[in-house]
C-alpha cells in the first residue's frame, strides 16, 4: 500500500501540469455562464438548510438542540459526498477523448473532480462557522481540530467510491441513474433532519453500517457536544475510508487496460 501511494504521489508529480489544468478546467465549467459563479457554492447549501429547516422544524426542532447547526452539519456533509462522488463517476467518461490520446493515469481525472468537490466544501464550511459563531451558547473550541478526521476520512471515501462508480459507469451506462436513486435513499438513512434516538434502540446501530452517517456523526459530536467520540468511532470511520479505497483501487488495477474498449 506504501508503494502504492508513493508511485500515485510520484504520478502526480510527473503530470503535474495536466493535473492543475484539469482543475482549473472543471471549477470554470461548474460555473460557467452562471450569474453568481462561485456564490452557488455557498447559496445551494444554504438553499438546502433553509427548506428542511422550514419543513423540519416544527417536527423535529424542539427535540434537538440547535437543530439549526445540526441540520448544517449533516447537509454539508452529505452534500459534499454527494458532489464529489457524483463528479467522481463521470470523471472517466468526461475525458474519455483525453485519456485515450494521453499516456496518464487514469485516476489523475477523477482526483481532479475531487479537488474541485473540495473547494466547494471548504467555502461552504465558511459560511458554517459563521453560522456556529452567532448560534447562542455554542462556542467553537479547540476540540475544532479535531474535524480534520472525519474530513480526511470522508475525501479518502469519496475517492473510493468515485472510482468504484466510474468503472462502473463505463461497462454499465445505468449506474448514474441508479446512483441518484441511491443517493436519495442514503440521504434519508443519514439522520440529517432527525436524530436517531426516535428509532427503536434495536435499529439504531443499523446507523453505523452507513459511513456518511458515521462522520455526520462525529463531525456533530464536536460542533454541538464539544466531545470526541469513542476510538471503536474512529477505528470505523477510519476502516470505511481505507477499506472503499483499497476496493476502488483493485477495481482500477484489474480493468483499467478494458476501459478503453468500452468508449
Amino acid at each position: 500500500m506504501i508503494k502504492s501511494l508513493i508511485r500515485t504521489f510520484h504520478n502526480l508529480k510527473k503530470h503535474k501540469f495536466l493535473f492543475e489544468e484539469l482543475v482549473k478546467r472543471d471549477f470554470k465549467l461548474k460555473y460557467k455562464r452562471t450569474i453568481l459563479g462561485m456564490g452557488w457554492s455557498i447559496l445551494s447549501p444554504l438553499l438546502t438548510l433553509l427548506v428542511l429547516n422550514l419543513v423540519f422544524s416544527h417536527y423535529f426542532g424542539r427535540s434537538i438542540k440547535h437543530f439549526t447547526i445540526y441540520l448544517f452539519c449533516g447537509v454539508i456533509l452529505f452534500n459534499f459526498f454527494k458532489e464529489s462522488t457524483t463528479a467522481g463517476m463521470n470523471s472517466l467518461m468526461a475525458n474519455s477523448k483525453i485519456f485515450s490520446k494521453i499516456n496518464a493515469p487514469k485516476y489523475i481525472f477523477l482526483l481532479s473532480r475531487n479537488v474541485t468537490a473540495v473547494i466547494n466544501f471548504a467555502l461552504t464550511m465558511c459560511v458554517f462557522f459563521a453560522f456556529v459563531l452567532f448560534e447562542p451558547n455554542l462556542a467553537i473550541t479547540w476540540k475544532y481540530i479535531f474535524l480534520l478526521v472525519p474530513i480526511f476520512c470522508l475525501i479518502v471515501f469519496n475517492v473510493g467510491v468515485g472510482m468504484i462508480l466510474s468503472a462502473m459507469n463505463i461497462f454499465f451506462r445505468d449506474t448514474s441513474y441508479l446512483y441518484g436513486i441511491l443517493t436519495m435513499l442514503l440521504m434519508y438513512m443519514s439522520a440529517i433532519f432527525y436524530s436517531i434516538d426516535i428509532v427503536p434502540e434495536g435499529y439504531k446501530t443499523m446507523f453505523y453500517l452507513n459511513p456518511v452517517y458515521c462522520y455526520i456523526h462525529y463531525f456533530r459530536s464536536i460542533v454541538l457536544d464539544a466531545a470526541l467520540p469513542s476510538l471503536n468511532h474512529h477505528f470505523l470511520c477510519a476502516f470505511y475510508a481505507i477499506f472503499t479505497l483499497l476496493a476502488g483501487a483493485v477495481m482500477y488495477k484489474r480493468y483499467n487496460y478494458k476501459f478503453a474498449y468500452y468508449f
